[in-house]
């Protein structure tokens, strides 16, 4: 009886569990919303393409696996305090006190051992203490980029979100990463050439009409 309503509970606070993760589908990436993007990525959104980043990697010295764990758990936190950015003036010890607290009290809703393992990577993200961790740290921002340039291209408005890309300047190392970022860069820069290029043509077709339309009214 007494391990029957043990179990009961057990399953209850799972359920609760899976319920407050599922609240990372409604956590808008705030980054997105402070540059007016419609209908910006949600927070599990981002984790997704990351854990496919990780599902994909090629270098055999790398945890493939752990990889995928860390990217699901790494913005885990967010589904109680929600994606704090550097616009929001939270100082980084702050924001780190309250998504630990998150992950204590989300881990805590779990049985001992993926207690530990959930909290344990969530941890070794935030440290950074293994090659892993670092790997997942550029997928975070490899995503991030990917994205920008994504909406740029809905938008129309290549070049609008410069400022992502700016922020990541010197943080990939990995080789791997490293040969994803020069393919988008060459697409974001051919993206971006024909845009201006069709801004220089519309404004010489548009000075062309002006001086056309100068000689009429001038004969």
């Amino acid at each position: 009886m007494a391990a029957t309503m043990e179990k009961a509970a057990g399953m209850s606070n799972m359920l609760q569990f899976m319920k407050l993760i599922g609240q990372l589908k409604r956590v808008p990436r705030t980054g997105w919303v402070y540059r007016n993007v419609q209908k910006p990525e949600s927070v599990s959104d981002h984790m997704y393409r990351m854990a496919m980043m990780s599902l994909t990697i090629t270098d055999p010295t790398v945890d493939k696996d752990r990889c995928i764990k860390l990217a699901l758990v790494h913005d885990m936190a967010e589904c109680i305090v929600g994606d704090i950015a550097p616009a929001d003036n939270i100082s980084k010890e702050e924001k780190h006190r309250r998504e630990e607290e998150a992950m204590r009290h989300l881990s805590g809703l779990l049985p001992e051992g993926l207690k530990q393992e959930i909290y344990g990577l969530w941890e070794e993200y935030e440290t950074q203490s293994s090659p892993e961790a670092r790997l997942v740290k550029q997928f975070d921002l490899l995503e991030m980029i990917l994205q920008a340039h994504e909406y740029e291209e809905l938008e129309g408005t290549s070049g609008r979100l410069q400022e992502f890309f700016d922020s990541t300047n010197g943080r990939f190392h990995h080789p791997d990463v490293l040969q994803l970022l020069s393919s988008l860069n060459e697409e974001r820069g051919r993206s971006i050439s024909k845009t201006q290029d069709a801004k220089t043509s519309s404004s010489s077709s548009s000075g062309s009409s002006q001086e056309n339309t100068t000689i009429h009214n001038s004969s």
